[in-house]
């Protein structure tokens, strides 16, 4: 195993370790912490099983593509997993039938509902929200800061600069998208782009601007030494330092770093992300619209978030359902920790998941699941079972109970420390 590393973004780069799965196990990394059972992804993050009188949503013989004639029902104000082997219904049921139904319910636009009988609890539903990994959008003015709405409070910082208020600066002055204090030959973008025929079309620097976007004179506005375009330049983590004291500023980007993209730059355009890091933004955006800007309702401290979690409250009135499919795709142990502690922030505030997903870490952590097969194709389309991860474990016909069972105890058995070795390989950076 190659285990890159030690953090992300800037604080990574770096081959932390080389060698066995064994030898691995005993090293001090983030990832051997995890594999070892030292940490769980789950720590801390109880599940909370729905009592008999729960409020929950039910959909009624839905018989689309390989599902025949299933009932099933969700717990609501709770982490619903979705599982099953590839093939077993899992996409079917959520995205063609559930997500377009409840649309349809809400009076939105959406395409015709994959087949089913009859829907109940649908009007405990006030909105829904499918979060997947397709891209946010195409344009490079969207950033990360932007998009959870912390560029429009660090814009009037600026503004409120000595040196803006003499010369009549205001936060529109800020903007890269309008106004007068953008670069006119680049109108904002920072580059130029030219259109080739028959070839990639090329973006080259602006050669006024050079890539920051402003005039020269607006960049001579300065706020604790650094001008607007620096501050774009900062990765989220920094800007929450850069920030502390402005309230609204990390209300906004708090979210960003407990999704796990503290790495981000704040003016890195959205179309540059990964589709797991545009999935996650996207999460980031709805929890700043939970937490309505306030601190408080966006605790820094795991212990807040764990309290807040273990005391949701109860879907006596209508909620937010948010669809996920599989969030964790290409996240490692550490974010996936971070993401289920978000499901339980938006929990604690009165929303519902559901969530497809494969990862046993999530599924562990679930307050119920519902489980399609026993196989995939022709040989699925049935519930196989539909409990709590414990009551999974025990049925012995259900793929993802047998799993549940193996991973419980691989985490309780012993450390393998394996032969003798040599200390790992340990590399620089320009190795």
């Amino acid at each position: 195993l190659l285990d890159m590393g030690p953090g992300p973004g800037e604080r990574g780069g770096e081959i932390v370790f080389f060698g066995s799965p064994d030898e691995l196990k005993q090293a001090k990394t983030v990832t051997a912490e995890y594999l070892s059972g030292r940490k769980r992804a789950d720590a801390g993050v109880a599940s909370r099983p729905p009592a008999a009188d729960t409020p929950r949503l039910a959909l009624r013989g839905v018989t689309e593509h390989n599902l025949k004639d299933v009932d099933v029902e969700f717990p609501l104000s709770r982490l619903v997993c979705v599982t099953g082997v590839s093939g077993s219904g899992k996409s079917t049921l959520i995205q063609d039938v559930l997500h377009p139904a409840l649309l349809k319910h809400l009076g939105k636009p959406t395409e015709t509902p994959g087949a089913f009988r009859e829907m109940h609890g649908a009007a405990r539903i006030n909105d829904v929200v499918f979060v997947d990994q397709s891209p946010i959008g195409r344009t490079t003015r969207s950033n990360p800061a932007s998009y959870v709405g912390a560029f429009d409070a660090i814009r009037e910082i600026f503004a409120r600069a000595p040196e803006s208020k003499t010369r009549g600066y205001t936060a529109g002055t800020f903007s890269f998208n309008s106004g007068n204090g953008r670069c006119p030959t680049c109108s904002g973008n920072g580059f130029e782009h030219v259109e080739m025929q028959f070839l990639s079309d090329v973006y080259l620097r602006c050669p006024d601007c050079n890539g920051r976007r402003y005039r020269d004179e607006v960049l001579e506005v300065k706020v604790a030494g650094r001008s607007i375009a620096e501050m774009l330049e900062l990765t989220v983590n920094e800007a929450l330092a850069f920030f502390s004291g402005e309230k609204d500023v990390v209300a906004r980007l708090r979210p960003l770093a407990d999704v796990g993209l503290d790495y981000l730059r704040l003016g890195q355009p959205v179309p540059t992300l990964s589709g797991g890091e545009a999935q996650r933004l996207k999460l980031a955006g709805h929890l700043v619209e939970v937490g309505g800007g306030s601190v408080k309702m966006l605790p820094k401290r795991p212990a807040e978030v764990v309290a807040a979690a273990l005391h949701p409250p109860v879907a006596t009135a209508r909620t937010r359902l948010f669809l996920f499919d599989e969030p964790t795709t290409g996240l490692h142990f550490e974010d996936v920790a971070k993401l289920l502690k978000a499901f339980r922030r938006l929990i604690a505030a009165g929303n519902s998941l559901v969530v497809i997903e494969h990862n046993l870490d999530v599924i562990r952590a679930a307050d119920w699941i519902v489980d399609l097969g026993p196989e995939g194709g022709d040989a699925g389309g049935e519930v196989v079972g539909a409990g709590t991860p414990a009551q999974m474990m025990a049925m012995a016909a259900s793929h993802t109970g047998r799993a549940l069972k193996d991973y419980e105890k691989s985490l309780s058995a012993p450390l393998a420390l394996g032969t003798s070795h040599s200390a790992p390989l340990s590399l620089g950076r320009g190795a």
